[in-house]
């Protein structure tokens, strides 16, 4: 019989919904933090996966959003955080990729581990 194993998320019960967050963006080198039945978190972890990413995706319930760290755009989601730090929603990331700034922020962050070479045609 094959076991199968899989990653578990430790959360610990006496954390507030900040301080678990605040956890998840400086222990995953690349976190989504979406709504339920967000399109365009489906839009922007196709994009990650694309390059090679695979990030950390967490489904907030409406009255947890508040307590992702908002820089200029309170409430926005997705939200997503490279290497501890607020990326923003799905324009930034196509904004970095078409900028060619994207892999290298990745790679930097430690959530590309070989530069990717390829292109992605948009649109």
């Amino acid at each position: 019989m094959q076991k199968l194993e899989l990653a578990t998320l430790t959360l610990h019960v006496s954390e507030s919904t900040e301080v678990k967050i605040e956890r998840l963006i400086t222990e995953n080198p690349a976190v989504i933090f979406s709504r339920p039945s967000c399109y365009m978190c489906h839009v922007m972890k196709n994009l990650l996966h694309t390059i090679g990413v695979h990030p950390m995706v967490i489904v907030l319930e409406e009255h947890e959003i508040s307590a992702v760290p908002a820089g200029d755009n309170a409430g926005e989601t997705p939200a997503l955080f490279v290497g501890g730090a607020r990326v923003g929603g799905v324009e930034s990331l196509v904004g970095l990729h078409l900028t060619n700034r994207l892999v290298p922020l990745l790679v930097d962050a430690g959530a590309l581990s070989v530069p990717f070479l390829g292109a992605i045609m948009i649109g």
